[in-house]
């Protein structure tokens, strides 16, 4: 297989570590964060303009691929690489989390999940070797197995239901696979149980998988709770595998789970605030619809290299979201993209230099005390 997954740095005073994980479409130093390309496309960005802010890989998702335009029309235009224009490498969701997010519209059983399209309602079934055959159409360099997601809080029994089929689907996902050229990673679930969530990593690192995920988080719970199973679980996930946690979060959320020992993260918050006028900066988020920058010819962050920052001021974008201008989003998106990976760009330096535990001390310092743009509103 092309995948290989070397740690070339341990910070000294936490969990976190420097790595790098080779794929058949380049590598990938960790930590990392993905955008999130859900429909095989990070909206409102352009391939070109995604690569440039500094993504190395994106995600892109089953479910939604599946309903339109179909994985088998994405397999025959050449997978989704060739499909999207995105020559990096791709991780692709397995449908699972649409079990949570679509609750309503859908039926678990013991052996898959009965949807009805969100679209039209058409009847969807969704079981591990489907979930398989479909990222393997998708052609993503990452695929993940199909697991059950509760929402939480959550009664132990209903943990315990999750934690059961998400094991044996794991297995039934490495059984499926056709694919050599695809790393599948498994899910850990268990809620905030520490001890559920050890007993399902344990059972799943017998599968012997490329890499592993924390699911079943940021669906519910306070983000300290978050922070708390993570501090006392991630450093015990498979030291020689990636540990990727799914679709968190907030800056000080990743940095938290980064020194928790977590290698790869995902989210939509930095490009979901950007097409609806939120600006991430240092300490904080700024608000461009909000009338104190009417006249505010500076640019969101002085400090960022952005093409955004480098070219447009605070006024400016503002005039574009009261008009209604889609260049408002894009330039936010990117901006917000750019913040995001220019913050792992410090956390890895800091992990190299070995003062991560400072940086993160600085970070819980502005989170308790934000800067005015936290509370930025008229």
């Amino acid at each position: 297989m092309a995948f290989e997954f070397s740690i070339e740095t341990n910070d000294s005073g936490t969990h976190a570590r420097c790595g790098t994980l080779q794929t058949p479409h380049g590598p990938i130093s960790t930590p990392v964060f993905m955008p999130v390309g859900t429909r095989g496309s990070v909206k409102g960005l352009t391939p070109i303009q995604i690569k440039d802010v500094g993504s190395s890989i994106i995600l892109a998702n089953t479910y939604h691929l599946a309903l339109r335009p179909g994985s088998e029309i994405v397999r025959e235009l050449g997978g989704l690489h060739d499909f999207m224009q995105w020559s990096g490498p791709i991780l692709t969701d397995s449908g699972g989390f649409q079990v949570f997010s679509l609750a309503t519209l859908n039926d678990i059983d013991d052996d898959g999940v009965s949807f009805k399209s969100h679209i039209d309602g058409t009847p969807m079934r969704l079981d591990p070797a489907s979930s398989v055959k479909i990222q393997e159409d998708l052609g993503a360099d990452i695929i993940m197995a199909f697991d059950e997601c509760p929402a939480l809080p959550a009664e132990r029994a209903t943990l315990e239901r999750a934690v059961e089929r998400t094991i044996r689907w794991a297995g039934q996902c490495r059984d499926a696979q056709s694919r050599d050229d695809q790393a599948l990673f498994g899910i850990v679930q268990g809620g905030l149980n520490l001890d559920m969530r050890l007993s399902c990593m344990e059972a799943l690192a017998e599968l012997d998988l490329p890499g592993y995920a924390v699911g079943g988080l940021s669906v519910g719970e306070d983000p300290d709770e978050m922070a708390t199973l993570l501090k006392g679980f991630a450093h015990q996930m498979p030291a020689d595998k990636p540990r990727y946690l799914m679709g968190v979060g907030r800056p000080i959320d990743i940095v938290r789970a980064i020194a928790s020992g977590i290698d790869m993260f995902d989210c939509v918050m930095p490009t979901r605030n950007g097409r609806n006028s939120f600006a991430f900066v240092e300490g904080g988020v700024l608000r461009l619809r909000n009338s104190r920058y009417k006249l505010d010819d500076t640019p969101i962050d002085a400090t960022c290299d952005c093409y955004c920052c480098q070219h447009f001021s605070r006024a400016y974008i503002r005039h574009l979201f009261l008009a209604n201008e889609m260049l408002g989003p894009t330039l936010l998106s990117l901006h917000n993209l750019r913040h995001y990976h220019r913050l792992i760009e410090r956390v890895r330096a800091a992990i190299r230099a070995g003062t991560l535990a400072n940086l993160l001390t600085t970070m819980e310092e502005q989170h308790a005390a934000p800067t005015l743009a936290a509370g930025d509103d008229d």
